[in-house]
């Protein structure tokens, strides 16, 4: 596998970027950044209101960033679809979720029908949404080809670069992390491959866009399936008196050949949960068969809050008490610490499982907007982890390791804590157990 490090030195461009959250917010702003006149579009007329105030929706992106770039028109946020008229690349970042187990690629569809309109000859057009082999030639192409009236490759140019984003990680940014980018053809590659060499440090060329969809959705199916593994095995050893992350750590020390995965209570954010249900789906579509590794996969990390909520109910049980008019206290609410971000985050369905047994479910998230928590979980209330709430709790789960809590005084203050996240490994007693 080759790759471009080349400092890219691309001329100003006419830039829109479709969707305008964690994926495609980074991109307008970095490429605005480096010079180009960015429009972002966005259906959400609430975000592109607040975007235009210079108000961020994502972490990463701060209001000091947006002021200069909206003070000079190189940023323009917009919900008016007119205002992508005139592009000379075009990027869609728009959800890619599942619907009933199923791929809904009906984002990609609207955002392709758009850009499709406001087509011009000559213009490149990028995906960025992660989905299956095909979708960038066969179902994005073709809706470009049916609106715009032009074809792909002879008048218009099309790539597939799978975003890498990973929200809150300031090591490995969009303009750090290698860049993926693939065409239809030789020329788009190139074309794709010229702009987003003027935005990162380094892109990775790929031939086809169907090489380069698969090794989006290898990437995360591959930490999935080994989280898996570990979270299984996380429950045999409980089973069989054995010490697993010391075991982890262990193998941790062989210096080739291992990777560390920890157990959890599950797994969160848009890709984990979501990518390996698209590659096996593909699989399944493409030849009669899915891929049993990936389902059973799936499984058991889909498995792990009802194992939480079982655990919990072991040690109350233990206690001559029920799950049923419990109060139980949960640390961390987003999937992964030091973000705000609840999308799929298996802490939501630790809580709707407690409050489906009738326990008093209570939450401590201080880096979650109480106004972005799910209507569904109305049955919860959202606290401080004061002493007084640890202390009043009949089991304390640490969910989502935050950097902000306090691990001496939940430890020391709680009656009894479940550490899903192996926090409090040098803490085990009787009245702190790990998942």
């Amino acid at each position: 596998m080759q790759t471009d490090d080349r400092p890219g030195v691309v001329d100003s461009l006419r830039v829109l970027v479709v969707g305008q959250g964690y994926v495609g917010l980074p991109l307008a702003v970095r490429a605005a950044q480096m010079g180009h006149h960015v429009v972002g579009l966005d259906t959400n007329v609430h975000r592109t209101e607040a975007l235009a105030c210079g108000s961020s929706p994502v972490e990463d992106i701060t209001s000091a960033q947006l002021g200069p770039l909206l003070r000079d028109g190189t940023y323009r946020p917009t919900s008016t679809p007119d205002d992508a008229a005139g592009f000379d690349v075009a990027v869609i970042a728009v959800p890619t979720p599942l619907r009933e187990g199923v791929p809904d690629l009906s984002y990609v569809l609207a955002a392709g029908r758009t850009v499709g309109r406001y087509l011009p000859e000559g213009a490149l057009v990028v995906l960025e949404s992660t989905s299956y082999p095909g979708t960038t030639r066969s179902i994005l192409g073709s809706i470009l080809e049916e609106v715009s009236g032009l074809r792909m490759g002879d008048q218009f140019a099309l790539g597939f670069s799978p975003e890498r984003i990973d929200p809150g990680n300031r090591l490995w940014t969009l303009a750090t992390t290698p860049k993926i980018v693939s065409g239809i053809d030789s020329a788009s590659l190139e074309r794709t491959a010229a702009f987003y060499r003027g935005l990162v440090e380094r892109v990775v060329p790929v031939g086809r866009c169907e090489e380069a969809e698969l090794a989006k959705l290898l990437e995360n199916t591959f930490r999935a399936v080994n989280i898996a593994l570990v979270n299984e095995l996380a429950e045999v050893a409980r089973d069989t008196g054995l010490n697993l992350r010391e075991a982890v750590a262990a193998a941790e020390t062989k210096p080739f050949g291992f990777m560390r995965f920890d157990p959890g209570p599950g797994i969160g954010g848009h890709c984990l949960p979501i990518d390996p249900v698209y590659l096996s789906w593909w699989a399944e579509q493409s030849r009669g068969q899915g891929s049993r590794m990936i389902d059973l996969a799936a499984q058991i990390n889909a498995g792990r809050p009802a194992y939480v909520v079982s655990r919990v109910g072991q040690y109350l049980t233990g206690l001559g008490r029920s799950l049923d008019g419990a109060r139980v206290l949960l640390l961390g609410l987003a999937y992964k610490p030091g973000s705000s971000d609840l999308r799929e985050s298996p802490s939501l369905e630790v809580a709707h499982l407690l409050v489906d047994h009738g326990a008093q479910v209570r939450a401590v998230d201080s880096f979650v907007d109480p106004a972005t928590v799910p209507a569904s979980l109305d049955g919860v209330r959202l606290v401080l982890a004061t002493d007084e709430e640890l202390a009043a709790a009949d089991a304390v789960v640490l969910l989502t390791d935050h950097e902000t809590f306090d691990y001496d005084r939940v430890a020391a203050l709680s009656p009894f804590v479940l550490d899903c996240r192996g926090r409090l490994a040098d803490r085990l007693t009787a009245a702190v157990e790990q998942l």
